[in-house]
């Protein structure tokens, strides 16, 4: 049914040969479709057209009395040179706060679940699939505060922030958007992924249905949370629409996406839909993109961009390495079905197409990087410097979607979705060997959310809160 590309020099995207309806390509529960597509592959990189554990306070369904451990835990958290000032200027700008979070490390990992009552209702999880909204997302502020992101219901994307004790400060801005992939943040405020409204166009498509044509945003912000810039980073333009050739848009394929920042630069690596002449007509194809911005001025940053990176891909994951002074990137994909790092292809973890392979996240391992995987729901984590993992961990857990995080200066935390609760694994940063016994948080997992790290050494985790208009926020504090 199709040709497989070789590893590090073939094709960065393919084709399926099928006929001229639509066809899903499901993998670990993944929709990386192809639409209306036939021939060979086809297309080049950058030029293609183509507590030992304590339990949380609360679960999922209401709040309960926090535990003793969380009282403390509460208690330990100091807010050093607090000054919020909120600005008149507009209802829905977002107080400023020069605060310093403090939180107080243990000797074993305690968790802390904070309910946070927003002003608006929030997106379900649905049923948690990679082409549905990704309802919340959070980043951590230098001062160990916090930015919440949020979709509404109402085609809004809500930006709060949130202070040292985990609760909302001031009003929350808002911009105009259909999905939410990742919130990141810096001294001078920080950025939003977010898909809008954009145009399809004529085509004609070659078969199948219709869907509507988006596009992707970088939403730059500042410290009170308004907007700096919008630049998209997919390219449709007044002339060129979703079924024109050469586009790269966001379609009813997967489209999740990812931040990092280098100092300078955000940048963001998503799913994204390829439209390819074919003809008379055209066809739509599916990769990932990663797109470079200048934090300041807005401007891609050609040179360190990538038109397409893992066709087909999912689970589109990206790390800045600060040793390097590079972006990292690592993508599930069916071009022979494994772990790979795009542009050029280098397999990291080989894997089968059995419809289970899902790519968790990536972090900085002490040398290299560490990639955690799920295959078969069997959770694995492999570490990688420029291509084969030189080691790979099999952390005893069973799970189809990991996530990992670095968690202090020499641990990651996996953690993984059981029934209403989420479980998590210390584990040591360098071997992968787990530290401890398994954590319960109690807050209710999604396939697609991400844990962010604080440089107090504690991580966060935005999860569905009591009713439609709360967010929990589950942190496990520092270890010391």
């Amino acid at each position: 049914m199709r040709t497989p590309s070789t590893a590090g020099g073939g094709k960065p995207w393919r084709r399926l040969t099928i006929g001229l309806s639509a066809v899903a390509l499901a993998v670990a529960g993944t929709t990386v479709a192809l639409q209306s597509a036939s021939g060979q592959p086809a297309g080049s990189s950058t030029s293609a057209e183509v507590k030992a554990a304590s339990s949380a306070s609360q679960n999922s369904a209401a709040n309960q009395a926090p535990s003793a451990a969380d009282a403390a835990s509460g208690a330990a958290e100091k807010v050093q040179s607090a000054k919020v000032v909120e600005s008149s200027e507009s209802s829905t700008t977002v107080a400023t706060a020069a605060a310093k979070c403090s939180r107080t490390a243990s000797k074993t990992a305690k968790t802390k679940v904070t309910n946070v009552k927003l002003p608006t209702k929030v997106k379900g999880y649905g049923s948690e699939g990679d082409t549905e909204v990704l309802p919340m997302a959070i980043a951590a502020a230098p001062n160990g505060q916090s930015w919440l992101a949020w979709v509404g219901t109402d085609e809004k994307v809500y930006l709060g922030k949130l202070g040292c004790n985990d609760k909302l400060v001031g009003k929350p801005t808002s911009f105009k958007g259909i999905d939410l992939q990742d919130v990141a943040a810096d001294a001078k405020g920080g950025a939003l992924l977010i898909t809008k409204k954009g145009q399809c166009g004529t085509g004609p498509l070659c078969g199948g249905t219709s869907s509507p044509c988006n596009t992707m945003h970088l939403i730059r912000f500042n410290t009170s949370g308004k907007l700096v810039f919008d630049k998209q980073v997919t390219n449709l333009t007044s002339s060129r629409k979703g079924y024109s050739n050469g586009a790269r848009f966001v379609w009813w394929y997967q489209h999740h996406g990812r931040l990092a920042f280098d100092g300078k630069n955000y940048a963001a690596y998503f799913g994204t839909a390829i439209t390819v002449k074919n003809g008379n007509c055209v066809d739509i194809h599916q990769g990932d993109r990663m797109q470079v911005v200048n934090a300041s001025t807005g401007k891609i940053v050609k040179a360190k961009s990538v038109d397409v990176g893992c066709s087909h891909a999912w689970n589109s994951r990206i790390v800045y390495d600060p040793a390097k002074k590079k972006f990292v990137m690592t993508c599930a994909t069916d071009n022979e079905c494994r772990i790979a790092q795009p542009n050029p292809y280098r397999t990291v973890a080989a894997s089968k197409c059995d419809g289970t392979l899902f790519g968790g996240d990536l972090v900085l391992a002490k040398a290299g990087y560490w990639n955690a995987w799920s295959q078969g729901n069997s959770v694995k984590l492999s570490r990688f410097t420029t291509g084969k993992a030189n080691k790979t961990v099999s952390p005893g857990v069973s799970s189809q979607h990991p996530h990992l995080v670095k968690y202090g200066k020499n641990r990651m935390l996996l953690s993984w979705g059981s029934g209403a609760n989420t479980k998590a694994k210390i584990l040591n940063r360098s071997t992968g060997a787990s530290i401890g016994s398994t954590l319960t948080i109690k807050v209710k997992d999604h396939n697609y959310t991400a844990f962010k790290e604080y440089k107090d050494g504690s991580v966060a985790y935005p999860a569905a809160g009591s009713s439609t208009s709360h967010i929990k926020i589950a942190r496990v504090l520092p270890m010391s």
